[in-house]
């Protein structure tokens, strides 16, 4: 890897989505643009007329800036509030994803990558958790990696002895990833040693999601592994989605962070989950 500065800190540079012109009105909109979505990212939501009086702007130009941002998938409008937290029906943007729990994502991460074995094809999924495998992969190459996300294959793609096999089709940006019938064709096409998957809540026992199509090529990935591996931070158990996508025990093991109560991890063992506990990581491992 060329590149080891934070998930988070690559995530807020992709904000804008435009370079940064020397010095014009447009660069100070999109750095103003960029200052609202880390605000509103850092409180989860914000009132529009908070931002106005923030940032010492019309509400015309804060509405403007807005729009732009929610086109992007970054933040949601609705009735005068601003938001980035997930809700039961959709999913926050990865950028504002990327930046909760990460000290937990981390443990998780080094501790899904000890399931990985030189010479293996691995399937890796668009979540963050498991993007903070990528620093760990570079000491169990050489492998075989498949994703249908933008950001995992960004951060493998000059990774020595990793091959790299991006799936296509339709691109959301709100997760930085291609998602569809498209995408699940391919997959079904390969077959994985390991699925190393995460979703976004776990209830009564299930793993869900709030994008169905998010589902879907999850669970083709799933489907086509002959491991399955759920990389879940203790915030998952606290949340609710729409969609289901299976039952926990289907998967081989389930990770979770040292946070996680010991209720919600006896109730697992108890339901025949194989829970692993991650421990705490306080550094990461040098880049490839």
């Amino acid at each position: 890897m060329t590149d080891a500065r934070p998930t988070d800190d690559l995530a807020i540079e992709r904000l804008a989505g435009d370079p940064l012109p020397a010095d014009s009105r447009h660069a100070r909109q999109i750095a103003r643009r960029q200052m609202i979505a880390e605000a509103v990212m850092a409180e989860g939501s914000l009132r529009i007329e908070d931002l106005t009086e923030r940032f010492g702007i019309s509400l015309m130009t804060a509405h403007r800036d807005l729009d732009e941002l929610a086109s992007r998938g970054l933040l949601r409008k609705t009735r005068g509030i601003v938001s980035a937290a997930p809700t039961r029906l959709v999913e926050a943007s990865d950028v504002y994803r990327s930046s909760r729990q990460s000290a937990e994502k981390r443990a998780i991460a080094a501790a899904a990558a000890a399931h990985v074995e030189s010479g293996q094809a691995i399937f890796l999924d668009c979540s963050t958790t498991v993007l903070q495998m990528v620093p760990h992969l570079s000491m169990r190459v050489p492998l075989t990696a498949i994703t249908y996300s933008l950001s995992m294959m960004n951060a493998l793609r000059e990774m020595r002895d990793i091959s790299l096999l991006g799936l296509g089709g339709q691109y959301y940006n709100w997760c930085n990833a291609f998602l569809g019938h498209i995408t699940i064709a391919e997959i079904r096409r390969l077959r994985a040693d390991v699925a190393f998957l995460s979703l976004s809540a776990i209830t009564d026992g299930m793993a869900f999601h709030q994008s169905p199509e998010m589902v879907e090529t999850k669970r083709a990935m799933f489907d086509c592994a002959h491991k399955r591996v759920l990389l879940a931070d203790h915030s998952k158990f606290e949340r609710r989605a729409l969609h289901a996508m299976c039952a926990l025990q289907d998967f081989d093991v389930v990770i979770v962070d040292a946070a996680t109560p010991s209720a919600t991890v006896s109730a697992m063992r108890a339901r025949g989950v194989t829970v692993e506990i991650a421990p705490a990581v306080t550094t990461v491992p040098p880049d490839a």
